[in-house]
């Protein structure tokens, strides 16, 4: 039985996707050679990366208007330093709304002085901060779009130039004015790819003002020059990350599954409101959706819970270990009728009392 995919990551691809990718990695266009053994530099694979390279800014809308995009490796947590690296000469903004935006704090503090712009994590996390000022003469503002542990989604950006915003868990899955970032990056396991490479945006403009000395691999404009392949790429995940986003455009762009994450989410959360049995996490109005966590009321029975939604093929349900409860991660490729079937077995535990 196929499972109803909820994983946080790395998570659900498209099924066509999964097909064309596990061709192209026995036999590459009936090349006889399989994609993961060719050359970086072959034709072939030149071709794949700047397509994916010039399809990520026509999905966000950016083409010839000054951005870049890379496919680099290390995930967020490298993006943590390379954009202080690159950016930081003095001082910046950060807005702290859970872990992973904690963790970009920690490692730019290395470059610079780190001014925490707000902070919710007396609250656990459980919401995004409001009505915070943002001094002047700060090199850049730095927020994460989508927290994936706490189930909280930026809705709102503040209005800083340069701003720079992790997206890892948010990308290409509903429509913005990617014109205000000056940075944009997302690890490509949760919304784009397979574990492996990150995606990032970058407006050249702001590159080339820090006086430090930036080691070739941490540099933008190394990869830039060198089109992303300054290094040996992960060939394999910038090519899914390419399939994903031909997929993406197949079905009508980032427009068109907005509308569908938004019933996705829509649903589940008209589910956790309408009975006691189940108590959501985020606060409403700051609600993912992307990420929908939630617990059981005092008293209802976990181990019942958790039958049913094994028996139901309900895979990667269980949340954070810092938040406990569940989490639903409901990224573009997880179909509708995924979420369906969870909110059946919820309603059908909530007969049952």
């Amino acid at each position: 039985m196929k499972k109803h995919n909820f994983s946080a990551g790395p998570s659900i691809l498209p099924q066509s996707v999964l097909h064309k990718a596990a061709e192209g990695v026995v036999d590459y266009n009936q090349s006889g050679l399989s994609l993961i053994e060719i050359s970086h530099r072959s034709a072939a694979f030149v071709d794949i990366m700047a397509s994916a390279r010039n399809l990520s800014l026509e999905l966000l809308g950016l083409q010839d208007k000054g951005y870049q995009a890379l496919f680099l490796q290390g995930g967020a947590s490298m993006q943590f330093i390379m954009a202080a690296y690159n950016l930081l000469e003095n001082k910046a903004g950060y807005l702290n709304t859970g872990t992973w935006s904690n963790n970009a704090i920690k490692e730019a503090k290395n470059f610079g002085t780190i001014l925490e712009l707000a902070s919710s994590k007396e609250a656990n996390f459980n919401h995004i901060p409001k009505n915070y000022a943002i001094p002047e003469g700060l090199d850049y503002v730095h927020v994460t779009s989508n927290n994936t542990i706490y189930g909280t989604q930026l809705h709102d950006f503040p209005t800083a130039s340069p701003l720079v915003c992790d997206m890892s868990s948010d990308i290409f899955s509903r429509a913005l004015d990617f014109s205000k970032f000056d940075l944009i990056y997302a690890g490509a396991q949760k919304n784009m790819g397979p574990a492996g490479t990150t995606l990032v945006i970058v407006k050249e403009e702001v590159l080339g003002k820090v006086s430090r000395n930036i080691p070739s691999m941490m540099n933008y404009k190394v990869h830039i020059d060198k089109e992303s392949m300054f290094n040996t790429p992960p060939v394999f995940a910038v090519y899914v990350s390419l399939l994903t986003m031909q997929w993406l455009i197949d079905l009508g762009g980032i427009q068109a599954i907005e509308k569908e994450n938004q019933r996705k989410a829509q649903l589940i959360y008209d589910t956790i409101d309408q009975s006691e049995l189940y108590i959501g996490f985020a606060a409403k109005e700051d609600r993912s959706a992307m990420n929908a966590t939630f617990t059981l009321a005092a008293g209802a029975d976990a181990e019942t819970f958790g039958q049913m939604v094994k028996d139901a093929g309900i895979n990667g349900l269980n949340g954070h270990r810092v938040v406990g409860g569940y989490r639903a991660s409901m990224y573009n490729a997880l179909p509708y009728e995924s979420v369906l079937v969870l909110a059946e077995v919820m309603n059908e535990f909530n007969r049952k009392g």
